[in-house]
């Protein structure tokens, strides 16, 4: 209420600003009420950001320098035809965003991560990394997470693919999500926490916290931190997933998969915390095998054999996004891991997307299922398909 009262006092002495004005010389209506708002983000919000901030079919930002501003709409980038007044005020709005979440940027440390207050993610970089001037790029997120009955009717994944995942993810599974930048990895694994038992605790890690798990009221938040000129230490991803194994997780999620954190996630799925979710960038599932068998070599030596049997022991389901011509976002495969054989990850389809062609510039096709669940033990102990022989399945 305190920040509301404020706001409202701020905009009425735009308000007499612009009336004092007005009496002077004529302004229309239309101008006055754009004057009065923009006025107003430059104050109290993030200036000309704002805008493209408060509409919420934009899905991202990108300032490259004061005077270029692009963002996404509908799978579309377009330039906006505002800017910054100057690099200067350019760089107030950044400080005031790293600023908010106790992050720091300047020339000394020129790249920082951070999270708007409706969540959307912020990576900023300065001169002289950025050579045309400072860089913010912001990835919006919805103000409410988007369900699986909202990515059905999208066209994003089959109701039939979703019966079958929240099988798994109430079984306790291992999934992990792939897919490339802008596949939808995080929205998804949102959607997929729906189907999290409302009784477990949870404990969600990330570098900038960004999951909307809802209805889970054990749960346990965690972001990391970067190390502070006052000497405060950098808590890593991989400082976080050590401490949440202290914290007595039902689950761990981890938004993000990037580096040696790989190991730490694997000895944690291998050691009874099933049902643990996360997500990494690959192109397949099986370029995700090898990124993780690369990241796991990136926090210890380790023999590519132990790190493969790690692994396969470790991950039970891999689902892999994409990003496809039309712009839409699909679930592309959902694939079992089953063991090794003769030193190689063994991997068992179970669905996949197939196109059967365009219409009206839209990709159509369907998923297909291509094979069944080998390993159902846990979907045995858990009680779940076991009338009619998995008919669900």
């Amino acid at each position: 209420m305190g920040r509301q009262h404020e706001d409202e006092e701020i905009l009425a002495v735009i308000d007499e600003e612009i009336c004092r004005e007005a009496r002077e010389r004529t302004i229309p209506l239309s101008w006055r009420r754009e004057l009065r708002m923009q006025v107003f983000h430059s104050l109290r919000r993030l200036d000309v950001l704002q805008e493209l901030l408060d509409e919420d079919e934009i899905t991202e930002i990108m300032v490259n320098g004061a005077g270029h501003i692009f963002y996404e709409k509908a799978g579309e980038i377009a330039a906006w035809e505002k800017c910054f007044s100057s690099r200067e005020r350019l760089e107030d709005i950044i400080q005031q965003m790293v600023g908010n979440h106790n992050r720091r940027i300047n020339e000394a440390e020129p790249i920082a991560d951070t999270r708007l207050e409706d969540g959307s993610r912020v990576n900023v970089v300065l001169p002289p990394v950025a050579l045309d001037g400072p860089v913010v790029s912001i990835r919006k997120f919805p103000k409410h997470p988007i369900l699986m009955e909202q990515l059905i009717g999208y066209g994003s994944i089959s109701l039939e693919c979703v019966k079958f995942l929240g099988q798994l993810v109430k079984a306790g599974y291992n999934i992990f999500i792939s897919g490339g930048t802008g596949s939808g990895k995080t929205t998804f694994l949102n959607a997929l926490s729906e189907f999290i038992p409302k009784t477990e605790r949870v404990i969600t890690i990330e570098d900038s916290a960004e999951l909307q798990i809802q209805g889970i009221a054990n749960l346990v938040r965690l972001e990391t931190r970067n190390a502070g000129a006052e000497g405060t230490l950098a808590i890593t991803i991989r400082d976080l997933i050590r401490t949440a194994l202290r914290m007595r997780p039902d689950r761990i999620v981890v938004g993000e998969i990037r580096g040696a954190e790989c190991l730490d996630m694997l000895q944690a799925m291998n050691t009874g915390h099933d049902g643990s979710l996360g997500t990494g960038h690959a192109n397949s599932c099986q370029d995700m095998i090898s990124r993780m068998e690369t990241m796991v070599l990136m926090g210890m030596e380790l023999p590519l054999a132990a790190i493969r049997a790690q692994i396969a022991a470790g991950v039970d389901i891999l689902v892999h996004l994409g990003k496809l011509r039309d712009k839409s976002r699909r679930m592309l495969s959902i694939v079992e891991l089953d063991g090794l054989a003769q030193g190689e990850i063994q991997l068992n389809p179970l669905y996949e997307f197939v196109e059967l062609g365009e219409e009206h510039g839209k990709i159509m096709g369907s998923w297909v299922k291509k094979g069944n669940l080998i390993h159902q033990g846990k979907l045995y102990r858990a009680g779940i398909g076991m009338e009619g022989g998995f008919a669900e399945l």
